[in-house]
């Protein structure tokens, strides 16, 4: 695989430790050190695959052009396009030319999501009353001296979007709707604070997304009527501990299962061995999960 990185800022940078030999070269129009300003003037023999590591609003027209010049595509999330038909379109042509958009949700690799994930496909926690989670950092001024980040839905934009996400990988496919309960600016222009909920079939669920949580922060309650599960803290915050609790009836204390993971975030070169597997194997571009993502969004800031 010849990996092209478009965009070289925190993204970007994180991609290209990654995807290191693969890498064959960068585009940025405002860093010195990129070896292209713009993505038309790189030879397309030079790469068959590109990241896209830019705003919003860039996306799609990088994603067409590299897809009509048959390139494997990943791009940062969340993927918002003009039109809701721009995504089938997106979708036809890319299996058309035999070649891979894949929207990078890294979480979905994090050790203790996957931990979640099994819990609930093995059915040991019984019915699911209720999903709390809470995703915190202190990122409020770095964002309010951004040129395009501090605008729009802010926040709610740049973190639901991953929740959302993880709530398709441990809950499946599902049809919901999200109700936005509280947001507030309390240092930006855009939304800094937000509380979401919403209920799959009887699990009720909320969370709360923050730029202001001084210390990162993230935390999970699953409860369901066997037992809970709790997550604290994610690897790159580490240590990142799971907790399993075995409901004793008809009450008591319960028997508890503890694993903690002190490494470095592994999500990152584990979401990059996944893109090229994809790429390898020319598994086919579903893009549904992305529409129906960028529709929950655009309701929720439709509320504020």
């Amino acid at each position: 695989m010849r990996i092209l990185i478009v965009g070289l800022g925190i993204q970007g940078n994180k991609r290209a430790v990654y995807a290191k030999k693969d890498l064959v070269a960068s585009v940025d129009p405002y860093v010195s050190t990129a070896d292209y300003k713009n993505i038309f003037d790189v030879p397309l023999d030079l790469y068959d695959s590109a990241m896209l590591c830019v705003p919003d609003k860039k996306k799609e027209e990088l994603i067409e052009y590299c897809i009509n010049n048959n390139k494997n595509v990943l791009v940062e999330k969340p993927l918002f396009l003009s039109g809701e038909e721009k995504f089938k379109e997106f979708e036809n042509e890319a299996n058309r030319m035999k070649c891979v958009i894949y929207t990078a949700y890294n979480h979905r690799f994090e050790p203790h999501f996957i931990n979640i994930k099994n819990f609930l496909n093995s059915k040991k926690l019984g019915k699911i009353y209720r999903c709390k989670l809470y995703y915190g950092n202190g990122t409020a001024k770095l964002v309010r001296t951004s040129k395009w980040r501090d605008q729009g839905s802010g926040v709610i934009h740049d973190l639901a979007s991953h929740l959302i996400d993880t709530l398709y990988f441990w809950f499946g496919n599902f049809s919901s709707n999200f109700e936005l309960n509280y947001a507030n600016n309390y240092e930006n222009r855009a939304p800094d604070n937000a509380i979401i909920s919403t209920r799959i079939n009887s699990t009720y669920i909320d969370f709360e997304i923050s730029m202001l949580s001084w210390r990162n922060t993230f935390k999970c309650d699953i409860i369901g009527e066997k037992g809970s599960i709790h997550i604290n803290s994610l690897c790159k915050w580490g240590p990142s501990e799971f907790l399993f609790r075995k409901r004793k009836f008809p009450s008591g204390k319960p028997k508890e299962t503890k694993k903690i993971i002190v490494k470095k975030d592994p999500t990152w070169l584990k979401e990059y061995k996944h893109f090229k597997n994809l790429c390898t194997k020319k598994i086919k571009t579903n893009l549904s999960k992305d529409l129906k993502i960028e529709r929950i969004l655009k309701k929720i800031e439709l509320e504020l």
